[in-house]
């Protein structure tokens, strides 16, 4: 059996991980410490974000440079927010086990309608016209942009291993960019099949001297599509980083 398996490795081999890359930190800007940061979106010059735990879940639009809350609006105590997504005018936003999400005009943030879906909801993210939607596993479900209703999904995976975990969501240059709950790693998807195209570890990014709470773990993207900037933060992080990803041996913080 030892011969057999040795032989089985060599004529097929463990196809390799995906490379890791590292960061350097372009931009350093104010984020409320009290926001427990489930979604996050950069558009035409202004953050939405998603937060969560019952009774304190909002919806927000903020200023970039100062943190500052433009507008907020508050879901009711039995909801825990999840992630969000901005397209065609509209917010999306779902909640975590009620198994129903929130449609919003992004304008005045009025709520427009609710829609369901079964399961857990986690994060979203969007391409223009597809939504796609992580629910705590590996798979990624896909969306139709105005329909809200399920095409397919993708099964995330490095290799043979299946990639769990999946929690807030980016679409960035064709590829989604996702946080792996509970860790210090961002993960890029191909949106098309799943696969793993790189991972990007962001370990040290808060420093220690910031006395995070328990629970502050890594958790929002944002991308700025006009300006090509890339913005990470975290669960109740009093801080929002721009970064940029380099290979791992040239980390460095500007």
């Amino acid at each position: 059996m030892r011969k057999a398996a040795v032989l089985l490795f060599l004529c097929c081999p463990l196809r390799a991980q995906a490379p890791t890359y590292g960061y350097q930190v372009l931009n350093t800007y104010p984020h409320d410490r009290t926001a427990f940061t489930q979604g996050l979106e950069y558009r035409a010059g202004f953050l939405y974000e998603g937060t969560g735990l019952n009774g304190q879940s909002s919806l927000r639009k903020e200023k970039l440079e100062t943190g500052e809350v433009l507008q907020k609006a508050g879901l009711d105590a039995q909801y825990f927010g999840e992630g969000i997504t901005v397209i065609n005018q509209q917010i999306i936003e779902l909640t975590w086990r009620s198994e129903i999400g929130f449609v919003y005009d992004q304008a005045t943030f009025r709520r427009l309608r609710s829609i369901n879906y079964p399961g857990e909801g986690w994060g979203l993210a969007n391409d223009g016209q597809q939504i796609y939607m992580s629910d705590g596993t590996a798979q990624i479900r896909i969306w139709d942009g105005i329909t809200l209703q399920e095409k397919r999904r993708i099964n995330v995976h490095d290799g043979t291993k299946p990639v769990t975990y999946l929690n807030e969501l980016e679409y960035v240059q064709g590829e989604i960019y996702a946080n792996v709950w509970q860790t210090d790693r961002i993960v890029r998807i191909s949106p098309a099949d799943g696969r793993v195209l790189s991972w990007v570890d962001l370990a040290g990014l808060m420093a220690a001297a910031d006395h995070l709470e328990n629970g502050a773990v890594l958790n929002g993207i944002a991308y700025d599509v006009l300006g090509d900037r890339l913005f990470v933060t975290g669960k109740l992080w009093p801080k929002l980083f721009q970064i940029k990803i380099v290979p791992k041996n040239a980390r460095g913080k500007h």
